[in-house]
């Protein structure tokens, strides 16, 4: 197995631990699940990199890097959903997991025809930016949660229900776009006329 499928391998594996953080209740967990968190991303900007640059790309790498990436970010978005500590609603979660299926359908459509869908940009800015504000939040939950930041309860109102929110629908609105893009592009395959 060559590196770039490993540290895809390697986001996978830490899948689970990430959630185990999330859910048990031990002294910084949540500073915990941010690391195991911002590690799986930092291989999903490592991998493909490194696959790409070393001529190292592989069918296995091909079908694990994009569901590791939509596992990782649906396992968080469902943690989110039902943490009291922060407020992050089920239509988001639900809208990013349908974009999820469909793009991955598409690709099944696609692959079964003999074309590689490959990601796209809007695909790619919208996994970054879904990354980044799922560190952020996790940043936001380990200050207030694992040090204990004593935040004004007038700024963590604003964080809770007004930049988290934001953060969440920006991510599923480049989803919703993103999944158009691919919708569009690969229309053909789905033609109900065909």
């Amino acid at each position: 197995m060559n590196l770039p499928n490993k540290l895809t391998l390697l986001r996978v594996i830490l899948i689970p631990f990430f959630l185990l953080f999330m859910y048990i209740n031990v002294p910084f967990h949540y500073a915990i699940a941010l690391i195991i968190f911002a590690a799986a991303s930092i291989t999903d900007a490592l991998d493909g990199k490194i696959a790409r640059s070393r001529n190292l790309v592989t069918n296995f790498g091909k079908f694990l890097d994009p569901l590791a990436d939509k596992v990782l970010v649906i396992a968080a978005l469902a943690v989110f959903v039902e943490l009291p500590e922060i407020r992050v609603g089920a239509v988001p979660f639900i809208i990013i997991t349908a974009r999820e299926f469909m793009v991955s359908g598409l690709r099944l459509l696609a692959a079964n025809s003999g074309i590689v869908v490959a990601a796209g940009i809007w695909g790619k800015l919208k996994t970054a930016f879904t990354m980044v504000a799922i560190i952020a939040i996790l940043l936001w939950l380990s200050l207030c949660f694992d040090f204990g930041i004593d935040f004004s309860e007038a700024f963590r109102n604003v964080v809770d229900n007004v930049l988290i929110p934001i953060l969440i629908w920006i991510s599923t609105v480049l989803t919703v776009i993103s999944g158009a893009v691919y919708l569009k592009g690969y229309w053909n395959l789905i033609d109900s006329d065909k």
